[in-house]
């Protein structure tokens, strides 16, 4: 169990609020993550079996489980301060360790809850969290809490990702899931905050407006967890409703994730942005723009996927650009402080560090 730098500087703080994808089985000296790691201090990284930036490679970081598993000891050994090394493992059409590569089927949160046994939710959570503490994963970007509130949502209920319309059978099998990655060490995320299961879109293409069909039911799931004590972290949605904020959407608004989640909720822990390259955001707005409003918000962790578009420099695009933010006064370093404290504490709390 490694220690984090005892006295870190901005440029480390900094660092750990990244998490980031990259291309390749494996990240040798001459990789640009290794330069990532050695001079940005980056805090995590994310993990994908397709690129779809470029459909004509045929993988991304996953092949095979030795593969996996050697990929991620690489980068731990390389890490400053011990990464997240996370994974969409939600199960059934979002599962990057597919059958394909040696792993075992899974079943979607769909076809859990209408099963509606939460034991068997957890046994199914169980096996999933047995495989990533194998390869070394510690955070599973799951379970989905979004509701399932219309067939014509093409990326909730279009993919079977939720796991039920109402949202107390929704959070009971959340919480077997957390809980049964907790018991492994593993750490959960609680997706999409405040709800993407009302969306008629799908904001990795572009903007959603969710104003009309968001119901307030949405939250529900998340409150149980948090009031369980059992959400590691929260994602945030890039839908947009004006009846909580007329000029941004949730993943840049103040109102949203420090009014709502830290306020209403009062949920203290890690919040983590759904992919800030999705075109929700990247099409609204500049990335340094992204990153100020994001961070002034209440985001703790950025997540580039670099998966829908690839730049093996964005790590210190964005690192130095928040850098930039900080200096010309932009940002304050407290509130860098602020998230760096709460992401040294969850990897504390998950003997990382």
């Amino acid at each position: 169990m490694k220690r984090f730098d005892s006295q870190p500087g901005l440029k480390e703080k900094i660092g750990q609020m990244l998490l980031a994808g990259f291309r390749g089985y494996e990240a040798g000296a001459e990789h640009p993550l290794a330069r990532d790691l050695a001079e940005r201090n980056l805090g995590g990284v994310i993990l994908y079996d397709e690129d779809t930036a470029d459909p004509a490679l045929r993988g991304r970081n996953i092949q095979s489980r030795s593969q996996v598993r050697d990929l991620v000891e690489s980068l731990q050994r390389r890490a400053r301060t011990p990464l997240f090394v996370a994974i969409d493992q939600e199960g059934g059409r979002v599962n990057r360790l597919k059958p394909a590569y040696g792993f075992a089927e899974t079943l979607s949160h769909e076809e859990l809850g209408t099963i509606n046994r939460p034991e068997q939710t957890f046994a199914h959570a169980e096996r999933i969290a047995l495989t990533l503490l194998d390869l070394g994963i510690n955070w599973n970007l799951a379970p989905v809490v979004d509701l399932a509130l219309g067939a014509d949502n093409p990326i909730i209920s279009g993919q079977r990702r939720s796991f039920s319309a109402d949202p107390e059978i929704a959070a009971r099998h959340a919480m077997e899931f957390a809980r049964a990655h907790r018991r492994h060490g593993i750490m959960t995320c609680a997706k999409h905050f405040p709800g993407h299961g009302s969306a008629r879109g799908d904001t990795h293409l572009g903007a959603v407006d969710v104003t009309r069909h968001w119901r307030e039911r949405e939250l529900i799931p998340f409150q149980r967890l948090i009031q369980a004590g059992l959400c590691d972290a929260i994602m945030t949605a890039h839908v947009f409703n004006a009846r909580l904020d007329p000029d941004r959407p949730a993943t840049l608004s103040r109102r949203v994730l420090h009014g709502m989640l830290r306020g209403q909720l009062g949920f203290e822990g890690v919040i983590v942005s759904d992919d800030m390259e999705m075109k929700a955001i990247a099409n609204g707005y500049s990335l340094e723009e992204a990153l100020r409003l994001g961070i002034e918000a209440g985001l703790d962790v950025l997540c580039f996927g670099n998966n829908m578009s690839f730049d093996p420099d964005i790590v210190a695009k964005a690192a130095g650009m928040i850098e930039g933010l900080v200096a010309a006064g932009k940002i304050t370093e407290a509130r860098i402080d602020e998230s760096f404290r709460r992401v040294q504490q969850l990897k504390h709390q998950f003997n990382l560090i």
